[in-house]
């Protein structure tokens, strides 16, 4: 296996320290914590269509991603398509009523609607699943830089090392710059790990005899061209069902009751450019997907359909094996690049929900004033550690991709939180109990859905019950998750009168 050279390590080190000085640059002046947080509503909507993309993306897109395809086909883009629709929905639902208000996290509205307990328990919620999605994230990256430090380090100490470089970077520049560096670094960094991506389209074409016109055709034969699937099983994440409707679900989900998104909406101009960023953001992400997916395919054409330890293992082995030095250079850096992009936008909105829903309801301080603005700086700096952590724990033989790991974890509490929000929007006869009762129930029953394998392992008895629920594929998570939490609260609001001044509240 070869190592780096000269030229490759300029590359890297180029982008490592450009993208830190950058971060730091543009967020040299923060005013206050509103600043801060949302950059004072000032982002125009192109620049936060593609931070949005950015943050979506990560290592598991880069990674996982052609990965995913080169062990099944392109049915992943009925999932992308799925995205869309969602974005479009939550454009006309949601994200009005965060721009009703001066609101800063997504969780402001439900205190609006509901009250302060409300507020509490979703944006811990969001934390919770944040720290353990973003954690996976952070991981994925260590796989590309273990294959190439690997030689200069005791094996114990590759992943760490990896990570810990990583994370100390990202948390500088996103303690210091605020939602501005994290929205402008990550249009660099999309355009680094796009530029990646499609070099490594073409070197792929060039590499294999008669170049994509033969990897088509073959992958075609083999069925691996396939994008449509129209199979009604629950168990099949590759179905148009599970794409569309269960795609739509999750983006509704992860755009409009995830920090880590609507902080973004929030610092745009306006509602309109919002709407513009979040649905621009869908095809943007659609044309992304297709990208990486069509590498996979002819990674899977290169390599004559070879079989390797882990599915995340194949991009990145091709990158070390195959690409001219200065192109490794510019791949592990755009690997890089899509890793920060996600673990500085994580960092930042794990900071604004701690600072906006939990610490300032504690002590009643002006969200503005100086304290505020160093507390939320604290904030970051401690979840940049906490998620560094995680990603040090997670297991190091993972056979499932990386990308499904994540959405998994984060679809099981999906569900209760979009709930919650549809709950306060489309249900006036809900009150705080009712909402927190329906999401505690719908994210409890999720997780035994989830967590069925495991929880069949360790409890031999209950496996015949669990079974059938391990089988449903991921896309549905979302969608089940959100009907059990509606379903609970609608009835748990029967049980009383409904106040007069929720029954007359604007849905």
């Amino acid at each position: 296996m070869r190592g780096l050279n000269a030229l490759d390590f300029l590359v890297i080190v180029a982008y490592l320290v450009g993208v830190t000085l950058l971060g730091i640059w543009v967020g040299r002046r923060q005013r206050d914590a509103n600043d801060y947080f949302i950059a004072d509503r000032a982002i125009p909507w192109w620049a936060v269509m593609f931070s949005i993309v950015a943050s979506e993306t990560s290592a598991l897109t880069f990674i996982s991603i052609p990965g995913l395809a080169y062990r099944t086909n392109l049915g992943f883009l009925e999932i992308a398509t799925g995205y869309l629709l969602g974005r479009i929905v939550l454009a006309y639902t949601l994200l009005p009523r965060y721009y009703e208000g001066n609101l800063v996290t997504a969780y402001a509205l439900l205190e609006k609607r509901f009250g302060l307990a409300a507020r509490r328990f979703t944006s811990i919620v969001f934390m919770a699943t944040r720290g353990m999605a973003d954690s996976v994230r952070v991981f994925a990256t260590a796989v590309p830089i273990a294959l190439i430090i690997g030689p200069l380090l005791p094996p114990r100490a590759v992943m760490p090392v990896a990570v810990l470089v990583l994370g100390t970077l990202t948390v500088v520049y996103t303690i210091r710059g605020g939602m501005r560096a994290v929205v402008w670094t990550e249009i660099v960094q999309a355009s680094v790990y796009i530029i990646g991506g499609l070099s490594a389209v073409i070197l792929v074409g060039r590499l294999v005899p008669g170049g994509w016109g033969s990897i088509v055709q073959t992958a075609g034969a083999a069925g691996k061209m396939q994008i449509v699937a129209w199979k009604p099983f629950w168990s099949d994440p590759n179905t148009m069902a599970a794409g569309l409707i269960g795609g739509a679900f999750l983006s509704m989900a992860s755009h409009g009751a995830d920090q880590l998104i609507v902080q973004r909406l929030l610092s745009a101009r306006s509602l309109n450019e919002s709407r513009a960023a979040v649905i621009g953001s869908g095809f943007a992400v659609i044309v992304q997907f297709t990208i990486f997916l069509l590498l996979g395919i002819g990674l899977w054409a290169f390599y004559g359909g070879k079989t390797f330890p882990t599915p995340d293992a194949i991009f990145p082995t091709f990158i070390v094996d195959q690409m001219p030095h200065g192109l490794v250079g510019l791949l592990l850096a755009a690997i890089l690049a899509a890793t920060m992009s996600t673990h500085s936008g994580a960092i930042n909105s794990l900071a604004a929900a701690s600072t906006h829903d939990i610490y300032l309801p504690l002590t009643k301080r002006d969200p503005n004033d100086a304290r505020t603005l160093r507390v939320g700086r604290i904030f970051a700096l401690i979840w940049g550690v906490v998620l560094t952590g995680g990603a040090l724990l997670f297991p190091q033989n993972q056979q499932t991709p990386v990308v499904i790991v994540a959405l998994s974890i984060a679809s099981f509490t999906y569900g209760g939180l979009l709930g919650g929000f549809f709950l306060a929007i489309f249900w006036r006869r809900a009150r705080q109990r009712d909402a927190i009762l329906g999401m505690s129930v719908g994210i409890a029953a999720m997780s035994v859905i989830v967590f069925a394998k495991q929880i069949s392992a360790a409890v031999p008895a209950l496996a015949p019950t669990l079974k059938p629920l391990s089988t449903i594929a991921y896309p549905w998570y979302v969608l089940i998750g959100t009907t059990i939490t509606l379903t609970v609260g609608i009835l748990s609001s029967l049980t009383h009168p409904a106040a007069p001044d929720v029954a007359t509240e604007s849905a």
